[in-house]
């Protein structure tokens, strides 16, 4: 993605989970894991694919309460181990062509997490926050703070 504007073109969320830095970390990069949390509320995922390594592919089915499926898919493009995972990735049918950057760092025995969604325009950015970007991860994240927890 190019490096222009990018600040106009991203959603962050910033979050400190009571969690030690190699738990946040495991949360994320086992897929077990992943299917308990990665979604928003009311809904189930299935991991289809998890190939954690620069290059590898992913792809979660996640299941809304109708029944109907919706897929996230994409390609990891950095790893740096409990650090940070830059990938890209599409939320088909609703949100195509971001990229993700997850930020981890320890503080203490909590976790500061940064999220951000970097978009391919400034307009594109500003629809996915009015179609509730905000609502959605943070459900998702409200997840995740509950699974880290038991």
């Amino acid at each position: 993605m190019n490096p222009k504007n990018e600040a106009n073109r991203t959603v962050t969320i910033e979050r400190i989970y009571d969690a030690p830095l190699a738990l946040v970390w495991e949360a994320w990069t086992n897929p077990e894991h992943i299917a308990r949390w990665w979604a928003p509320k009311g809904m189930n995922t299935r991991v289809i694919a998890h190939d954690f390594v620069k290059g590898g592919q992913w792809k979660y089915a996640m299941t809304m309460p109708d029944g109907n499926e919706f897929i996230s898919e994409g390609t990891y493009k950095e790893i740096l181990p409990m650090t940070k995972i830059v990938t890209l990735a599409d939320f088909k049918p609703m949100t195509e062509g971001v990229e993700l950057h997850i930020l981890l760092e320890a503080q203490e025995d909590k976790t500061k997490f940064t999220f951000k969604v970097i978009h391919p325009t400034e307009a594109y950015k500003i629809l996915q926050e009015k179609m509730g970007i905000y609502n959605g991860w943070g459900s998702t994240f409200d997840r995740l703070e509950t699974f880290l927890a038991s």
